[in-house]
């Protein structure tokens, strides 16, 4: 009987313990709003540096042309997508 509640006693504190864990790993509201703000950036910043970059070009050629903007825009977005997937997968491993 003593051996079984000794047993019973170890599982108790084990799962405690895991209980205390839980509630310390809980993100805060400002950690996720960092999070949040930081997936944002990641992949807005392409776009941006994508559409500024290619209007630089643009304004090089000879006449009207929006071919880089639009095509360094295309591949911000996928750039940034890339970084979001990139930052949540690393983020899911911690």
């Amino acid at each position: 009987m003593e051996k079984n509640d000794k047993a019973l006693q170890k599982r108790v504190k084990r799962q405690a313990g895991r209980m205390k864990q839980a509630e310390n790993d809980r993100p805060t509201l400002m950690g996720q709003t960092v999070y949040l703000g930081t997936l944002g950036l990641v992949f807005v910043l392409p776009v941006i540096g994508g559409a500024y970059l290619g209007r630089w070009f643009d304004s090089l050629a000879a006449g009207y042309s929006v071919r880089w903007t639009l095509s360094l825009i295309f591949l911000g977005l996928v750039i940034g997508a890339i970084n979001v997937y990139l930052l949540i997968r690393e983020h899911d491993h911690e």
